[in-house]
This record gives C-alpha cells, structure tokens and sequence, in this order.
C-alpha cells in the first residue's frame, strides 16, 4: 500500500503509444514516462512487459504495468491472464491493472487478484460499472480504475466526457477509485478528485501527440466551416 500513498492525491500518466504511431518504441515509451516525471507526474501507466522494464530502469516513480493482447473468444485484452501478471511483476511493476470486467474471460477476476497479491503487488481493477467495482474489491482488489467505462457493450452510451456519474457512485459506495479515461482538461482532473478519486491517470491528452493534433485541427475545421 505505500506504492499507491506515494500516488495518492497526484497525477499518474499513462504512456502507451498505438501499433501505428511513430511512438511506439520502448525508447519513446521511456522518454515520455521520463518526460511526464520530470512534468510533476507521481507514476506512470505502461503496456508491454518490454516497455515496463526499460522503464523501470530508468524512473524511480511507481510504475502500473498492464499488457494489451486479444484472447480468442473474448473481449478482455487488457491483462488477461496469470502469466501476464507474472511477467510484469518480474519486469518490476509496483501495481498490476487488469480488466475485471463482466465478460467472457480467460481467468477469473479471484484468480487474477490471488497471484497479484501472492507476488506481492497491488492491484487495480479496470472496471465499467458500479456492480463489476463491487465485485473487484469484494474479491481483494487494493483499489479500481474507470478505465472501461465506455468501452463495454452495456456502456458504449459513455462516450464523450469522463464518467463522473460512476466515479460518484464509487464514492458514495466507499470504493477506493482512480479516474481513467477521457480525461482531456486539467478541470475534469479537478473534479475528478473532488468526487473522491485516489488520484487521476491521464493519458491520450499528454502522450499522443497525433490525438492531440487532431483535436486542434478538427477543431479549425470545424470552425472555418
């Protein structure tokens, strides 16, 4: 638990890169986690065992490692097995995220929490919904994460602005919480933390610089016309 009150009440950024991006390198992914230290961030979010390690090598700050990788027959890719979570511990991951969603997985949200806690990490669970968060903890998860909400079918109407409606439904359930996802102006970070959250993991709106050019840009456009 020291790992997440070295984060509490900061900023986390998340620094992944897509497979089409010409950031996506493990030297780019450790200039920006590097790069977002040296901006005030407390910790970095990574994907990629490869990615976690290099970082780890060069940042003190702790690290949540993910990985991203599609199963067959389901739609969880976000950390979806118990190797997943061995790889990262040993590439020094100090928390390990996974998707503790309701839907078809390969291994249970119990078994995941069990090898996270039997390595000796914390665990953040990725969730979409109040229920899936209650469950998570439930089942020993240290804290969750927004992440998904808006990225699962019974939530796909969440589109635009970040979930304050389940970040205030989490607080009043007394469910420790970070708020992930869609978070593009330092006053929805803001609120975020006033609705209670842990602290706040920021991702798109700092380390991808084409979806950030393309919001200006749309932005013009739309204006012109």
């Amino acid at each position: 638990m020291k790992t997440i009150e070295k984060m509490r009440g900061r900023l986390v950024v998340s620094c992944q890169a897509a497979e089409t991006s010409p950031l996506n390198a493990t030297v780019h992914i450790v200039a920006l986690a590097r790069a977002a230290v040296l901006g005030g961030a407390q910790g970095v979010r990574i994907e990629g065992v490869r990615n976690v390690q290099a970082v780890r090598s060069a940042i003190s700050e702790p690290i949540i490692g993910i990985t991203k990788i599609n199963q067959a027959g389901s739609d969880v890719y976000i950390t979806p097995t118990l190797e997943d979570v061995r790889s990262l511990a040993e590439a020094g991951a100090d928390v390990i995220a996974f998707d503790a969603t309701d839907r078809s997985r390969p291994v249970s949200v119990e078994e995941m929490l069990s090898e996270i806690r039997r390595l000796g990490k914390s665990s953040m669970a990725d969730i979409s919904t109040l229920e899936e968060a209650q469950h998570a903890v439930a089942s020993g998860a240290d804290f969750v994460g927004t992440t998904l909400s808006g990225y699962t079918a019974y939530t796909t109407s969440i589109t635009d602005a970040p979930d304050f409606t389940l970040m205030a439904d989490l607080a009043k359930a007394n469910i420790p919480f970070v708020a992930e996802g869609r978070i593009w102006e330092p006053a929805q970070a803001q609120r975020a933390m006033a609705l209670g959250a842990i602290f706040v993991v920021v991702g798109s709106a700092i380390t991808r610089p084409d979806e950030i050019t393309k919001r200006f840009a749309d932005a013009i456009v739309g204006e012109r016309r």
